[in-house]
């Protein structure tokens, strides 16, 4: 489904905290235009559209998904929601683009794929860290051997808390738990540079309902390659990652997933820092895999590069492994 308009008309599916971080941005892209936004609730629907000037308001999905006006409708619902948001939306004709972790379990995001690819429909992942300029500079050098082979990947993400039982991150029911919240990102940054991992292994620290509140998982493929991955809700981690290979290292000192700066160490060399370029904006914004999305729609493809379908797949099938290690299954999970 090729657009051709001189602006995408966006729909967003769900009110909270992320959909209004991305809908701030999208407003201020010139060729991004947001049509329609729907809620379970008309009245959170409402304040929503008033908040950023959207037009149409929903109390339901359905009629986001049967809005024929919308290019391509942002799913930002709580991931134990986003099989059932996402396949209504490719179901009714929908381009869509979909919130990480992309769903509770690889089962279901495997459904999602073989739908969008029989509509023919675009669907990713809003994995925006693969869309970042200045992560892909770094998985430019690696891959141009700036590093050598790659021999160890280590990243951490982890919040403070406490988080409350009621919490969403702590619900069972909700996929709660700090591996598909916080986790998806070290995951998904070892798999950017390595692929899937040949062989898994997890310890994790439970909560009373269930869910995981710290996971440490060790990574490893058959080149000998290993990666450390961490997470936690029970401990504000400094969010470094660091890539090692034969020839050097790249550090990346905070906040590894949007990064201000990274630091290239070679060999024999001088340490060489790369810095986000100003003009990119905050090192918050959403914009870049807004921009894909919209580069991508208009291209008439039916998926990223950047985040391509089988990448995610990938990684929830990693997800999956970590949490049959760590012993956390979610209520009605067939798999």
């Amino acid at each position: 489904m090729t657009v051709t308009e001189d602006k995408v008309r966006w729909g967003v599916l769900a009110t909270g905290g992320i959909a209004a971080a991305f809908t701030a941005d999208l407003v201020d892209l010139p060729d991004a235009q947001v049509v329609a936004v729907a809620s379970r609730t008309r009245a959170s629907a409402e304040a929503f559209a008033e908040r950023f000037g959207i037009p149409r308001a929903y109390g339901g999905w359905e009629a986001l998904a049967q809005d024929a006006d919308i290019d391509v409708v942002y799913v930002a619902t709580p991931h134990a929601a986003h099989r059932a948001a996402a396949g209504l939306c490719l179901e009714a004709g929908r381009n869509v683009l979909c919130e990480k972790a992309f769903t509770l379990n690889a089962g279901e995001a495997r459904e999602l794929v073989e739908l969008a690819r029989e509509r023919g429909s675009f669907l990713m992942e809003a994995m925006w860290m693969y869309c970042n300029p200045l992560v892909r500079r770094l998985k430019a050098l690696v891959e141009d051997g700036a590093i050598g082979e790659v021999r160890t990947v280590q990243a951490d993400f982890g919040l403070a808390g406490p988080f409350p039982p009621s919490h969403r991150l702590r619900d069972p029911a909700q996929g709660g738990g700090a591996l598909l919240d916080l986790g998806v990102y070290p995951v998904s940054f070892a798999q950017l540079l390595l692929g899937e991992p040949s062989d898994i292994a997890a310890r994790a620290v439970l909560s009373d309902e269930g869910v995981d509140l710290q996971t440490g998982a060790l990574l490893s493929w058959e080149s000998g390659t290993l990666a450390s991955v961490h997470c936690s809700l029970v401990g504000g981690t400094g969010t470094t990652a660091s890539v090692t290979g034969s020839a050097g290292r790249i550090d990346i000192p905070d906040g590894f997933f949007h990064p201000e700066r990274f630091v290239l160490h070679r060999d024999g060399r001088a340490p060489e820092e790369f810095a986000a370029d100003p003009a990119d904006g905050p090192r918050t914004s959403l914009r870049h895999e807004a921009k894909e999305v919209m580069r991508a729609l208009r291209a008439g493809e039916t998926e990223s590069p950047l985040v391509p379908l089988d990448g995610t797949l990938a990684v929830m099938r990693t997800l999956d492994a970590i949490r049959d290690r760590i012993g956390v299954r979610y209520p009605g999970e067939t798999r």
